[in-house]
C-alpha cells in the first residue's frame, strides 16, 4: 500500500534542512505537503522551491505557541481538502555547551520548541485522525535521546522526551488505527552541527533522514535510528554502567565534541537556537 501518494503531509520547520529534504522526498512520490516555519521569507523561498516537484504550500509557524500551531494545522487541513493524513514534527533547535553557561533563554527555548512543540503538535493533530480512525505523526528526536552527551545536557532531556512520549502515544493510539513513530537520527550534517570537530560517526545528511521517513510513511514501526544499525549501539550504551558510558562516549569522540567548539563559527547558529520562539518576518539568517 502507498501511503505516501495522494496524502495530505504537514511538516513543521520545514525550510531548511531535513524538514525540507523530507518535503522534496514526500513530493517525488506524489504527496501534498504543507510546511511551516518561523522564518517567514526563508518558508516563501522554500515553497517557491518545492512547488516545481508537486502540490506545496506553506504557513509562519512558532510551535511554542499552541495558537500558531493550531492555525498552521488549520490551514494545512483546508490545503488537503479538510484533513491531514500525516504530521511530522521535525521543527528543533540544538544550542550546546558546559550545562551551567546555559542561559534561560536558552533553557526555554530548548525545551519549548524540541519537547512542548512535539506535544502540542500531537494534542492537536490526533483528535481528528482518531475521528477519522487514520493517520500517522512522526516526531523528529536524536540518538541523544538514548545516548547521553556531555554539552547537550538540555537538549538530550528534551529528546529523551520525546522518545519516551512517541512510544507510550503510539500504544495509546493505536487501538484508534493512528501510527505514531519516532525517528533518531545521529548529528546530521546541519547548522546543528556547525562549529562542531569531526566524529568518529559520521554525521548523516538530511536526504538520510527524509529517506528513513518514506520508508516508516509506507512500513510504520515506532522507533526508527539512522541508520539502523546505530540503535544497537545506543541500546548497549544504556545498559553500560557509568564508566562504561563514559569510556563509549571517549571512543565515539562524544565525551568534549559539544564542550570544545569553534565558537565563531558557531555564533550565528547558537543566537538563532538560543531564541527560536516567534515568527520572524524578514530572514533569521543571523
Amino acid at each position: 500500500m502507498d501511503n505516501i501518494r495522494g496524502k495530505t503531509i504537514a511538516i513543521t520547520g520545514a525550510a531548511r534542512g531535513i524538514g525540507y529534504a523530507t518535503a522534496e522526498a514526500l513530493l517525488k512520490r506524489g504527496a501534498r505537503v504543507v510546511i511551516g516555519d518561523r522564518d517567514v521569507a526563508l518558508q516563501e523561498s522554500s515553497v517557491a522551491k518545492l512547488s516545481n516537484l508537486g502540490p506545496a504550500s506553506g504557513y509562519p509557524l512558532d510551535v511554542t505557541d499552541r495558537e500558531s500551531f493550531a492555525t498552521f494545522l488549520d490551514k494545512a487541513r483546508t490545503d488537503g481538502g479538510g484533513h491531514i493524513d500525516v504530521l511530522i514534527n521535525n521543527a528543533g533547535v540544538m544550542p550546546i555547551g558546559p550545562f551551567l553557561d546555559q542561559s534561560e533563554q536558552s533553557i526555554r527555548s530548548s525545551i519549548e520548541v524540541n519537547l512542548y512543540g512535539v506535544i502540542a503538535g500531537c494534542q492537536l493533530a490526533l483528535p481528528d485522525m482518531i475521528a477519522r480512525r487514520r493517520g500517522h505523526i512522526i516526531n523528529i528526536a536524536s540518538l541523544s535521546g538514548v545516548i547521553p552527551v556531555p554539552g547537550q545536557v538540555v537538549y538530550v532531556g528534551a529528546k529523551f522526551g520525546v522518545v519516551g512520549l512517541s512510544a507510550a502515544l503510539a500504544d495509546e493510539v493505536a487501538p484508534h488505527g493512528v501510527h505514531v513513530s519516532v525517528v533518531m537520527p545521529p548529528f546530521t550534517n546541519t547548522e546543528l552541527i556547525s562549529g562542531t570537530k569531526e566524529m568518529s560517526i559520521k554525521p548523516a545528511e538530511p536526504e538520510d533522514i527524509a529517506a528513513a521517513i518514506v520508508k516508516t510513511l509506507n512500513k510504520p514501526k515506532t522507533h526508527v535510528s539512522v541508520p539502523p544499525a546505530l540503535r544497537f549501539t545506543a541500546q548497549a550504551a544504556q545498559m553500560l554502567g557509568p564508566r562504561g558510558r563514559r569510556w563509549l562516549n571517549g571512543k565515539l569522540g562524544l565525551d568534549n565534541v559539544f564542550l570544545e567548539f569553534d565558537q565563531t563559527k558557531r555564533a550565528g547558529y547558537e543566537q538563532r537556537a538560543q531564541a527560536a520562539q516567534g515568527v520572524v518576518e524578514g530572514s533569521d539568517k543571523n
